[in-house]
């Protein structure tokens, strides 16, 4: 096993009674079996393949448990770290939940990752599965998985959803048929089953790439802190535009869903007429965004009238206190998220943003520190070193200081009673979801051509783009993309079309 009990103090250790992300669905599949639980997304077969599906919890629990069965015969041990993939579809959420079943450790892989960043990340954490789709957009990501599985020595499967899968990788839509065995033997963990690892997510900070490890516990205080900030009713509809492949994905939408027990709307990417059609189709309930995009996706109507609640992602929470004041009918959940490290959650007052707490609120305690960053601390924030080994090894990895804070890298300053976020993680490119080292990135660029130069500019729906150029920005772009690199880093030399 890589971790057992990973609760240190006592207010950590009281978390361990609380039950796993499995557990909470299981409870809503026995209140309502045949109630409406997962949905995709309308335009699922313009991204991937198969037709879209809509699924019950009895039908989701099935599929569950059939993922976990097909990971065990894998042969794949407790405890396994499987690198999950997937667009924002059933797919993606049944694969989750299966490895978590499976007793194994979910690792989501940002969809934009190519080679280079996969393979350094995998190696990091000793995978051993690749879980991913035969295509995603225009992207053959079967064919890339294997890719990856041939430079990774420990890496022993590809599974894969989808049609015209590469010889070798284990085909996975099955899972869904009525006769697929569910039956897992998994030996049993010792402790708290809530305190055992259940997902590593990977964050970009000063000195590199970061695997950070939750455990249940640490992920459903994460999602408390959104859902009761929110607080939506039992059985109330979500539509999510925000996958589960980050801990601010996992605490916006996986949780709040599960606690809740409605219905889950998968949304990939942003097709605005498919987003819109899922808004009014559905009754009521909570709409999970990008912050910076609110604005923009409410004045074209794409809310709906029975949308009850909005809750608005900030991965730049420094924009979050400049954004415009909200004067929409309905409630407004602001949830500023620290890179990997936690997330504060709190209803707008009078249209602007809550600045962050000065000390505990929310389920999350933080300061600023001498040097004038944000540090936090609470039963969201993690606080092992993982893969265990890497501060010997000198790995990039979490800090924690002796009481506990682990430092986020966001400038900040007091504002009343309140932290104001002022500035970026030094040195960090933010594009979306997306963070890059910038020295990494001129690295990669230079390494193609000298001459060549890359640079971060202002984004409004982004936060940040990448603009490349250089003698031939179009062989750059090749030889970037074949080389292995992140798309955005690729797509920033690619020709753009006159306006």
């Amino acid at each position: 096993m890589i971790l057992g009990d990973i609760l240190a103090d006592s207010e950590r250790a009281a978390a361990g009674d609380s039950p796993t992300l499995d557990d909470l669905f299981r409870r809503a599949g026995v209140r309502h079996p045949d109630a409406i639980a997962l949905v995709d997304p309308d335009n699922r077969q313009s991204f991937t393949d198969g037709a879209p599906r809509t699924l019950t919890y009895a039908q989701a629990d099935r599929a569950i448990g059939a993922f976990a069965a097909r990971l065990r015969g894998l042969g794949l041990a407790t405890d396994t770290a499987v690198a999950l993939q997937l667009p924002n579809t059933i797919d993606g959420i049944i694969a989750l939940l299966g490895t978590m079943r499976a007793r194994m450790i979910a690792a989501p892989v940002p969809l934009l990752w190519r080679q280079q960043e996969t393979i350094d990340a995998l190696g990091r954490i000793g995978a051993k599965a690749i879980v991913t789709a035969a295509r995603i957009g225009s992207v053959a990501h079967g064919d890339l998985a294997m890719q990856v599985a041939a430079e990774l020595f420990p890496i022993r499967f590809v599974c894969a959803f989808g049609e015209r899968l590469p010889d070798g990788v284990v085909p996975l839509d099955d899972i869904f048929g009525p006769d697929a065995e569910d039956a897992i033997a998994a030996e049993p963990r010792l402790g708290a089953a809530s305190a055992h690892l259940a997902m590593v997510t990977f964050d970009m900070g000063a000195e590199g790439l970061v695997p950070v490890a939750r455990s249940h516990a640490q992920l459903l205080a994460g999602g408390l802190a959104v859902h009761a900030a929110a607080q939506a009713p039992l059985d109330a509809p979500l539509l999510s535009a925000i996958p589960p492949s980050s801990f601010a994905g996992i605490a916006l939408t996986l949780v709040p869903w599960l606690l809740s027990g409605g219905t889950l709307n998968l949304h990939h990417a942003f097709d605005p007429a498919a987003f819109a059609a899922q808004c009014h189709r559905q009754d009521g309930g909570t709409v999970v965004l990008p912050g910076p995009a609110l604005a923009a996706i409410a004045a074209a109507g794409c809310l709906g009238d029975a949308t009850k609640t909005v809750t608005a992602l900030w991965r730049s929470p420094e924009r979050m206190a400049a954004s415009a004041a909200w004067r929409g009918s309905v409630t407004l959940i602001d949830v500023a998220a620290f890179g990997e490290i936690g997330l504060f959650a709190a209803p707008r007052d009078a249209g602007h943003a809550a600045p962050v707490p000065n000390g505990a609120a929310g389920g999350l305690e933080t300061l600023r520190t001498a040097n004038g960053l944000l540090a936090l601390r609470g039963a969201m924030v993690p606080t092992h070193v993982f893969p265990p080994g890497a501060d010997s090894d000198h790995e990039p990895h979490l800090k924690a200081d002796a009481a506990g804070f682990v430092e986020s890298g966001f400038g900040c300053q007091r504002d009343g009673d309140g932290l104001a976020i002022t500035g970026a993680r030094g040195g960090i490119t933010t594009i979306g979801g997306y963070r890059f080292r910038q020295r990494d990135v001129d690295a990669q660029v230079a390494a193609i051509d000298p001459a060549a130069t890359i640079i971060a500019l202002p984004d409004a729906l982004l936060g940040q783009k990448l603009a490349g150029g250089g003698p031939d920005p179009g062989a750059i772009a090749a030889q970037l993309a074949s080389s292995g690199a992140n798309a955005l880093v690729a797509g920033a030399f690619r020709p753009r079309k006159a306006a």
